[in-house]
């Protein structure tokens, strides 16, 4: 089988270079392992944030459809529930597909297979109910299984936040999240979602440990200085579930074992493909996109996916006045989403991989708080960070909502256009505008506040009035309940409250659902030995040893203790083993080799092997093979 376009991975940025090649004419096969296409898009049921260019606005779930129907109206080839097990001979893709073993030769080959999750090192990390936040998603927005009623969340990244709001929104109880950094690392409009909804986030922490007999009961957390756990400040509580949110790590097997130039750069999540502005790596016909080339949102990817489309589809001979003009285009938006400072990581990380000076972004101008106003109604806008989203610009009729060019600038808004409508409060993926009716009578405000909880509150409801911290402030009134399609599954509720909380109130609940503080209890002690390799069952105490025997590199460690030998193939341990190699060894982790990449790099039946379609005949296979 010959192709001219194949791309691996059938998620946000597979998915978005398809598209693009195949519209400027190239014939494109994808390959994807699950039944369908989407990947992590099937599972983000928030809102994007980015400009219309990156469907902004509109949910993962639904831009997973989309691009869905565009690969099927431009007639490509889709194959679903196909494993691909190596790149060989420069050009050849590896993959085992009804069945059957198949080698295919590709002209351009286009990785997107995305990234996997850190764990965290941790004793009885192993036991039932501790998960990876993408494991949770699954469970929840896939399978529809709730995977516990008491979770703690490890992790104030976006997807730590964004996981445990979406583990409330399933009738989940989220004690807290904890984060190692003094700081949030995510957005703070999807924080302030958190906090408003009564789930504490306790910076300069972390868990220690899970204990249980058959599954987890409790977890230990104790504060963190430099990320070490100060002793003595333990405490531990009552839970079922621990959810750990502490980053991605690329998944780069298959550009590894195709020889292509691999680097470790801190800033884009560890080992990358060195890869050129056009996505192409060191081997020409080859291209990354997506977290496979650094760890970034979804929108990113999308936007690198279609750089890399577009440029395979230019080298082949393909639109090549149109795929510049898009590159171009292309190359813009991607400047606009890293333009502010949360897209200084990748950023910096692309300037090490490319050997270019990088400057920190400077000269945003500072959010402005609301002003004060007595009479009327009109939006609260509480966005202060500048990061890349615009909706509630396009979203406002009356042209009330501003920015400025930069879609990282904070929205500004003019009083006088503002009507009070509404709209732009069930259009902003933060969660972050609010209506405040002053004139709502003489004694109380009307607050419309976003809400995507189910059930809804009926008209006329008594409930208690929130303010930005989760505090009960008062007893309320649910006046109006407004949903609407144009709202996108946001509603938006309006709650009376007494005047003198105009400025505070920012959420509600039932009466009967306002949480009590976290229960913190006596620590838990026991067992230190972390289990490292939970496919081998290797403690640290074992590597540890062998380390001090002069074993001091991961493939050495491979042999004799088999970590990295399971079925993850040393996608959860090789991050632990190294660190501890480093440590031991003093030395860092970038100066370290990780573990050679062979083929299968994924788990595979012999069987499909049996009854393939790959050269029998040794004569049959290319020259530079047999060699």
């Amino acid at each position: 089988m010959k192709r001219q376009v194949m791309v691996i991975g059938g998620g946000p940025a597979g998915m978005s270079a398809a598209v693009t090649a195949a519209q400027l004419g190239a014939k494109v096969t994808i390959c994807e392992d699950k039944g369908v296409l989407g990947g992590q898009l099937i599972k983000q049921t928030h809102q994007f944030f980015g400009s219309q260019d990156h469907y902004a606005g509109t949910r993962g779930i639904d831009i997973a459809t989309i691009l869905t129907e565009a690969l099927a109206e431009l007639g490509v080839e889709v194959w679903t529930d196909t494993v691909v097990t190596g790149l060989h001979d420069e050009n050849v893709v590896g993959l085992t597909r009804e069945d059957k073993y198949h080698e295919v030769e590709c002209e351009r080959i286009i990785v997107a297979t995305g990234a996997f999750e850190n764990m965290l090192p941790i004793p009885n990390s192993d036991l039932p109910g501790v998960y990876g936040a993408g494991g949770v998603q699954t469970l929840m927005n896939v399978e529809g299984v709730l995977p516990g009623e008491n979770v703690v969340m490890v992790g104030a990244g976006n997807i730590g936040i964004i996981v445990s709001y979406q583990l409330v929104q399933a009738g989940a109880n989220v004690l807290c999240v904890v984060e190692a950094m003094d700081h949030v690392g995510g957005y703070e409009v999807h924080s302030a979602k958190l906090r408003r909804m009564q789930v504490p986030i306790l910076t300069s922490h972390t868990v220690t440990r899970v204990d249980g007999d058959q599954g987890v009961e409790t977890a230990t957390i104790a504060r963190v200085k430099d990320f070490r756990p100060i002793p003595g400040t333990e405490f531990s509580v009552d839970c079922d579930t621990v959810c750990i949110a502490v980053g991605l790590t690329p998944l780069t097997e298959l550009l590894a074992l195709a020889g292509c130039r691999t680097e470790f750069v801190a800033q884009l999540g560890g080992i990358v493909a060195w890869h050129n502005a056009s996505m192409q790596t060191s081997l020409s016909h080859i291209y990354v996109a997506g977290d496979a080339s650094g760890i970034e949102e979804a929108s990113t990817a999308m936007v690198e996916g279609r750089i890399a489309g577009a440029h395979a589809a230019m080298t082949l001979g393909l639109g090549e006045k149109k795929a510049n003009r898009l590159i171009g285009e292309f190359t813009l938006q991607l400047e606009q989403l890293r333009g502010g400072p949360f897209g200084e990581k990748a950023s910096a990380g692309k300037a090490v991989l490319w050997g270019t000076p990088f400057d920190s972004k400077q000269g945003f101008a500072p959010a402005l708080q609301p002003e004060p106003f007595e009479t009327g109604a009109r939006a609260v806008l509480e966005c202060y960070q500048n990061i890349p989203c615009n909706p509630c610009v396009a979203a406002c009729k009356q042209g009330a909502i501003t920015m400025a060019e930069d879609i990282n600038e904070t929205p500004r808004l003019d009083a006088d256009k503002c009507t009070g409508c509404g709209i732009c409060v069930a259009s902003c993926p933060g969660l972050a505008i609010f209506l405040v009716n002053r004139d709502f009578s003489d004694t109380e405000v009307e607050i419309g506040v976003p809400y995507e909880l189910l059930p809804l509150p009926g008209k006329g409801e008594a409930v208690l009035a929130l303010n930005r911290e989760g505090e009960v402030l008062c007893e309320a009134k649910v006046t109006k309940v407004r949903t609407s399609k144009a709202f996108d599954r946001t509603a938006v509720i309006y709650i009376a409250v007494p005047a003198e909380h105009a400025d505070e109130a920012r959420f509600f609940v039932a009466k009967d659902r306002a949480k009590p503080p976290l229960v913190k209890q006596n620590p838990r002690t026991g067992e230190t030995d972390v289990l490292i390799c939970r496919c081998e069952d290797v403690y640290q105490s074992e590597i540890e040893a062998l380390i001090d025997q002069g074993y001091h590199s991961f493939d050495e460690l491979k042999r004799i203790l088999r970590c990295g030998m399971g079925p993850c193939q040393g996608k959860t341990c090789q991050r632990f083993v190294l660190g501890i190699l480093a440590r031991k060894l003093g030395g860092k982790v970038s100066e370290l080799k990780p573990q050679t990449a062979r083929s299968p790099v994924r788990p595979t039946d012999l069987g499909v092997f049996a009854d393939s379609e790959a050269p029998r005949n040794l004569a049959d296979w290319p020259e530079k093979a047999r060699g």
